[in-house]
């Protein structure tokens, strides 16, 4: 049997436009001898469609399409079967009331074959607030050429249930062990998984234990595109019943393509092929989350503050990947603080992108604002009020421009910096979309330099950027961080360097881990930590939570982000 892995780009909420694109995938496959379509976790609606599936005209809509859809299968493909992630209503009055479900659809009909099991409630899912879980494993027996192919389905989490490999696990059934006595042929998976630093390795290896187990293959098939804040990057795989990936489904690209099941006489597949590296998987990560976040929001050009520093360098560099040079363009904005050198570097480097450019130079309405402030302040502001004033300078024309132009404004803002409140409410902090909001300042410094460097020139040529020299370039990439607001200012004045403050943002944000733990047992490469520091750093962000409530939408990357699924408090301890 030849199965279609459809790895699928969908727009949340658009189920007409979804089953086009599902249609679409449809023709491919048939085109290729598939017999079988795989379509990512709750593909007819887009994940997650969060408070969409509380609209009963949406639930409506759904039947009708998935009706079209098996009426259009049976006239142009009698032969081709597909499932589908649907939202099944549950036939109830209590809520939750809808299965996370699959469909499978052909010869003119359609079914519910599988309801998920294990619902995440964890991070930024929230499933058990629309669904309830399925209580049964799923196996579809499936007739073709004479022989019953007898088929686990699983949605998503339902394959999520190594401790030993994730390091948790939710509570409750084991979706894989369920399906042992079975003695199923093949386990697929439809998912909806977003992108993570590390995580498309991890799904290798869940589900190689998983196939191991099982003794078969398992097929994994992934959404891929931007959605909000999370990226999906699809990097949809097939594993054989020992475990080695035996087809790879590329990284942040929607594709459809085929693998033959074992045989008597197989078709020779092609070679599995390789995941790119870390950082190659991050850039295209994010650059698919701007170009998604843009085309889904109906923005077609993007605005952004150049500084001549290597946080808007970077942004810029991903923006143009997303949307191409004339889609982008760049204020810079200078004070009587602000360098020379910046101003050069920030030419130069909206020169090497080809991007446009204008200057606006703040100091008159510094000087206005100084004088409009002088009754109330009893003199001009001063310190740390007229440094954020300059920033809010800057937001406005930013805001304004972006206003005039119909242009999506980027914020330039960093991980470690929203993290301890090291920016500007109204200020550098405006913006539609926080495109590295999700990434250390050291992440930033390590990703800007693998970009100039020559491992990252296929990528770059891939993505449409020019492939040789640098981007960034060595100016911007060695320049001490400094937000140029006084003379000689450096971001080291009010901050641990970022090779100390990094780390212990990491583990006080994601391994949760608080002062007196990291003061006893140091970090997990074992250096050891000041407690006073930790402390310090504890209180920063804390203090900095009501600053990030208002904060542009980020692109998540890592395993915690300041989105949806960071939920403290703004008045606690």
């Amino acid at each position: 049997m030849r199965l279609a892995l459809a790895q699928l780009n969908p727009l949340v909420g658009d189920l007409a436009g979804n089953g086009e694109r599902i249609l679409a995938a449809c023709r491919q496959a048939a085109a290729q001898g598939a017999d079988l379509v795989l379509t990512p976790e709750l593909s007819l609606w887009g994940y997650p469609p969060r408070d969409l599936l509380l609209r009963p005209s949406l639930l409506i809509q759904q039947a009708t399409e998935l009706q079209r859809l098996a009426d259009a299968l049976a006239l142009e493909w009698p032969d081709l079967a597909v499932l589908v992630g649907v939202a099944e209503p549950a036939g109830a009055t209590e809520r939750p009331n809808l299965f996370n479900a699959i469909a499978l659809i052909g010869a003119g009909q359609w079914r519910i074959v599988a309801r998920k099991r294990l619902l995440p409630t964890y991070d930024v899912f929230d499933e058990q607030r629309y669904f309830r879980a399925g209580d049964q494993a799923s196996v579809l027996d499936l007739e073709h050429q004479g022989r019953c192919w007898r088929l686990g389905l699983t949605i998503c989490e339902d394959l999520w249930v190594e401790e030993e490999l994730q390091g948790h696990r939710l509570a409750g059934a084991d979706p894989v062990a369920e399906l042992l006595p079975r003695q199923i042929d093949l386990l697929l998976n439809l998912s909806a998984s977003p992108f993570g630093q590390a995580k498309a390795a991890l799904r290798h290896r869940l589900a190689a234990r998983a196939a191991q187990r099982l003794q078969c293959p398992v097929v994994y098939v992934n959404q891929v595109g931007g959605n909000d804040e999370l990226v999906f990057d699809g990097a949809s795989f097939v594993v054989a019943a020992s475990g080695t990936v035996v087809r790879q489904l590329a990284c942040c690209r929607e594709q459809v393509a085929v693998w033959d099941t074992p045989g008597v006489n197989p078709a020779p597949s092609p070679p599995a092929a390789q995941l790119p590296e870390a950082n190659d998987q991050l850039f295209r990560a994010l650059v698919l989350g701007v170009q998604d976040y843009a085309r889904k929001c109906r923005f077609a050009q993007a605005l952004l503050g150049l500084s001549g520093g290597i946080d808007s360098a970077l942004v810029a560099v991903i923006a143009t990947a997303a949307l191409g040079p004339d889609n982008v363009q760049g204020l810079l904005m200078p004070s009587p603080w602000s360098s020379a050198g910046s101003l050069a570097d920030a030419t130069a480097l909206a020169q090497r992108l080809g991007m446009g450019t204008h200057t606006l130079p703040i100091a008159p309405l510094m000087a206005g604002f100084d004088a409009a402030l002088h009754p109330a302040l009893a003199g001009p502001p001063a310190g740390l009020t007229a440094e954020n004033l300059q920033s809010r300078i800057r937001g406005t024309l930013l805001m304004a421009v972006a206003n005039q132009q119909g242009q999506l404004l980027l914020s330039t803002g960093n991980k470690s910096e929203l993290a301890v409140g090291y920016c500007t409410l109204y200020g550098d902090m405006n913006g539609g979309l926080a495109v590295i909001g999700d990434l250390y300042k050291t992440t930033v410094f390590a990703l800007c330099a693998w970009l100039d460097s020559p491992a990252a020139a296929p990528c770059r040529a891939e993505l449409g950027l020019p492939p040789q020299g640098e981007l960034v370039g060595r100016a911007i990439r060695e320049k001490p961080p400094s937000a140029e607001l006084r003379p000689d200012q450096r971001d080291s004045d009010s901050l641990p360097d970022y090779a100390l403050l990094d780390p212990i943002l990491q583990a006080l944000i994601e391994d949760l881990r608080s002062p007196e733990e990291l003061a006893s047992q140091g970090l997990a490469d074992g250096t050891g930590v000041d407690r006073a520091d930790a402390e310090r750093i504890l209180q920063l962000l804390r203090r900095a939570e009501f600053k990030r409530r208002q904060a542009a939408p980020l692109l998540k990357v890592s395993s915690r982000a300041f989105g949806s699924g960071w939920r403290m408090p703004i008045a606690a301890l």
